[in-house]
């Protein structure tokens, strides 16, 4: 480890332009894109008293009746949190089912996303249904664009689209040095439900 010293100086300048929603990417290969939105939400839920506007996560994976860590601690807080999905392709027993719950699914979301009463909408795991053309990557480019000024998009799953990349305003990839479950041990429950 090399020691450093701690800066004494600001690292940036203050910025000059003025507050919007922005369009937030987290990706990659890594873990932590889906925990890194949630707690956006978290904190953004926690400022609902002064954005006076509601924070939905919709999850388009995961089924309506997921029960993991996430949904029992956002139900206790209110925070609502939706599974539109059947399960990731390999649980699903009919593809055509699976893309027809993305495309129900989008349109709930897109609904949130326009209809100017969110601060915060988080599409986790979007970017499958995406690549695997279940949902038009030109609608939810087109989306993101015309949203109220003020409304912020979290976006997460691997392989996400050069275009959607392009259009957002921040995006983290996650990238995997090391994964336990390379090394024989399984997901652990309550880390990585």
């Amino acid at each position: 480890m090399r020691i450093e010293t701690p800066p004494v100086e600001k690292p940036h300048g203050r910025p000059e332009g003025a507050r919007r929603g922005l369009v937030i990417v987290h990706t990659g290969d890594g873990k932590g894109k889906s925990t890194a939105a949630f707690g956006l939400a978290l904190r953004a839920f926690g400022r609902r008293h002064v954005h006076g506007r509601q924070v939905e996560i919709f999850q388009f994976m995961k089924v309506p009746s997921a029960r993991f860590g996430e949904h029992r601690a956002f139900e206790q807080l209110g925070l609502p949190i939706h599974g539109l999905g059947d399960g990731f392709s390999w649980k699903s027993r009919d593809l055509e089912h699976s893309a027809q719950l993305a495309r129900e699914g989008w349109a709930r979301a897109r609904a949130a996303i326009l209809d100017g009463a969110h601060f915060l909408v988080v599409l986790d795991e979007i970017t499958y249904p995406l690549v695997y053309g279940w949902l038009p990557l030109q609608e939810v480019l087109q989306t993101l664009r015309e949203r109220p000024k003020d409304v912020h998009v979290c976006l997460t799953g691997r392989r996400c689209p050069s275009e959607l990349i392009e259009l957002a305003d921040t995006v983290t990839e996650m990238r995997l040095v090391k994964h336990a479950f390379k090394a024989g041990v399984p997901a652990q429950r309550g880390i990585e439900d």
